[in-house]
Formats: structure tokens, C-alpha cells, sequence
């Protein structure tokens, strides 16, 4: 299969299984002598992993990383990074029941189809599972954007059509009415990235926007990204929406007024904040009878089981930020040319 890689100079490589030995990846194209801290990277890492929270999934993963290739003495060399997240609370038994059938919402049908063969434990390689990698090669990039000054926060701002901050008590109680019924929500979170210099991005077709956004439709469950002023635009006029330009804190840069554009105007970086938002559908895996069909075609009735979020958008906050990073920090490489 191809599309386990992404990135054009700084390139991350995924690879492994929901319940496989071991997930893991190789961050090729990583500016050498750099010192790395391991314990931000693992830190990052725990912000992501399940098992903890009434409404995550409650697989006991501790997803520590093992760093194999690429830094010595602490230091990368410039050559490729390779790391490993061990697998160690999987449960395929929970999964011999979907062998024949195709989940609704799930990409049983399409990957077989495709490739004449699945794994059915768990989703495979199409699990979730394997954004952990994403988080690590994403804490590389953080700390490579944090020695030129450049920030990446993403927080959730609304969970079932509730917004946070302002209503998180409701929220908390429609999650507990959807964990008792068996029933998931979605939600939305926001990012920022802070500290941008001018000129990240190109015009025509590696517009930053246009980067960021496969970035973030590449997670799984995310269903809409927006940028800037998204789709409240369409019903702005050009006198409300236009960005005036005025003198910026320095001599050097200009900055605006306003910020409709998200930090982009041409497809490239003007100095201002980097935002956007990003949709994350219900997670597929419910715990309520349903209706759908097996390999043959026959009806069939399905009630998933295992261990799932109710919500995965809060345990989706640090993997919005690891590939907003490796965005930005391959945006970086390539201008630079470090």
C-alpha cells in the first residue's frame, strides 16, 4: 500500500498495526545537531495515549517510545530517526466477530476491496493507533519549532455542539447519557501556531493552507477544516472581511488590523497567527445494535464491543498539534534550506 509517508523534506513514515507487535516510524530529512529532550517526546506521547479518562478507550497502553536510529550523545546526526511504541494491551478475541461483516462507518468494505485482504483487529493499520507515531514524529518538530520561537497550541473548543470554555459541565453530562446508552460524540478543536516569520508556503499548489489542511483531513474521524474565517466568510462582505495592513513591531514586517486571513494571504505565512479549526465526526464504534451486512451480502445485526472512546476528540488535541508541526517545521526546511 502506498501513503505511509508524509512530509516533501522533513518526512515522516508510519508503520504498524492496532494489534501488531509494535507501531512506529522513521522521520527522515531532520536537521542534524540538535539536541533532542526524550522526556518532552514521551510526555507528548502521554497526552495521547488511551486508558485514561471516564470517556476514553480504556486500553492500557503506556506507549513508551524507544528511539533506535538517528541521535547519539543526545544529539540527532542527521540521519534518519527511527523509533518504536510498543504494543502491549491489545485484545483481538474482542474483534473475531467482525471478521465477515462490514461495521457500518468503518473502512472494512473499502480496504478489502481494495486490497483483497484486511485485519480486522482492531482496524489494522487504519486504526487510530497508529497517530501515536504521529505524535512522536510531531514532538520532534515541536522542539525544532520551539528553538526558532514558533508555538503550536490546539485545544477543544466544542463537544457535541457544546463550547468549551462556557459549557463543560453539559458536555460532561451528555458524554455520561452517551457512554450509559453506548452512543459516541464529536466535537471540534482549534489551533494556533504563534511566532511564524513571513514567507512559509508557496502560491500555486503547496499553499501552507492547502498543506495544513491535508494534514488534518489525514487524521482519522476528522470530517472539515477551516482556516482563518472559514466559512463565516461566505456570508461576510470584502469591506468587513479585508485584513488592513499596518506597522508592525519592528521595522521590517508589517502586520494587520484584522486577522481574516489565518495568518495566510497567497498561500504563504504573513507574520500573523497561524489559525484554523478542525471537525472530528463521532467515533464509528458504538455499542447499539445495528443494521449491515456480512461478506455474502446478507443482512445481519451488529453490536460493536471492545474498548472505544466516547469521544476521542480531547485524546485528538496533541495529534492536531504533531502534524501542524511537521507542517510548519517542513515549511521551515525548505525555506531555509538547514
Amino acid at each position: 500500500m502506498a501513503g505511509n509517508s508524509f512530509g516533501k523534506i522533513l518526512v515522516l513514515t508510519t508503520f504498524g498495526e492496532s494489534h501488531g507487535v509494535l507501531t512506529g516510524g522513521i522521520l527522515d530529512g531532520f536537521p542534524s545537531n540538535f539536541p533532542i529532550d526524550h522526556h518532552f517526546i514521551q510526555t507528548e506521547l502521554n497526552r495521547r495515549a488511551p486508558g485514561f479518562g471516564d470517556f476514553s478507550s480504556q486500553r492500557k497502553e503506556e506507549d513508551l517510545i524507544e528511539l533506535i536510529s538517528g541521535i547519539f550523545e543526545g544529539k540527532t546526526t542527521g540521519a534518519p530517526i527511527a523509533f518504536i511504541i510498543p504494543n502491549k494491551d491489545h485484545r483481538s478475541e474482542d474483534y473475531t466477530h467482525v471478521k465477515e461483516i462490514y461495521r457500518p462507518s468503518h473502512a472494512d468494505y473499502t480496504w478489502e476491496k481494495k486490497y483483497g485482504h484486511r485485519d480486522y483487529r482492531g482496524g489494522g493499520r487504519i486504526s487510530a493507533r497508529e497517530t501515536a507515531a504521529r505524535v512522536a514524529g510531531g514532538a520532534f518538530a515541536k522542539l525544532f519549532l520551539r528553538s526558532k520561537g514558533i508555538g503550536v497550541h490546539a485545544v477543544v473548543c466544542e463537544i457535541g455542539g457544546f463550547t468549551l470554555p462556557g459549557e463543560e459541565q453539559q458536555a460532561f453530562e451528555y458524554l455520561d447519557t452517551l457512554k450509559e446508552a453506548g452512543d459516541t460524540a464529536g466535537g471540534i478543536i482549534s489551533c494556533t501556531i504563534s511566532g511564524l516569520p513571513v514567507g512559509l508556503g508557496e502560491p500555486v499548489f503547496d499553499k501552507l493552507q492547502s498543506d495544513l489542511a491535508k494534514a488534518m483531513l489525514s487524521i482519522n474521524a476528522v470530517k472539515g477544516f477551516e482556516y482563518g474565517s472559514g466559512f463565516a466568510s461566505a456570508r461576510m462582505k470584502g469591506s468587513e472581511h479585508n485584513d488592513a495592513f499596518i506597522a508592525g513591531a519592528d521595522s521590517e514586517n508589517l502586520q494587520t488590523r484584522t486577522n481574516f486571513s489565518g495568518g495566510i494571504q497567497g498561500g504563504i505565512s504573513n507574520g500573523m497567527p497561524v489559525f484554523f479549526r478542525v471537525a472530528f465526526k463521532p467515533v464509528s464504534s458504538i455499542k447499539q445494535s445495528q443494521e449491515t451486512v456480512n461478506k455474502l451480502g446478507q443482512p445481519v445485526q451488529f453490536t460493536g464491543s471492545g474498548r472505544h472512546d466516547v469521544c476521542v476528540v480531547p485524546r485528538a488535541v496533541p495529534i492536531v498539534e504533531a502534524m501542524a508541526a511537521l507542517v510548519i517545521a517542513d515549511h521551515l526546511v525548505m525555506t531555509a534550506g538547514v
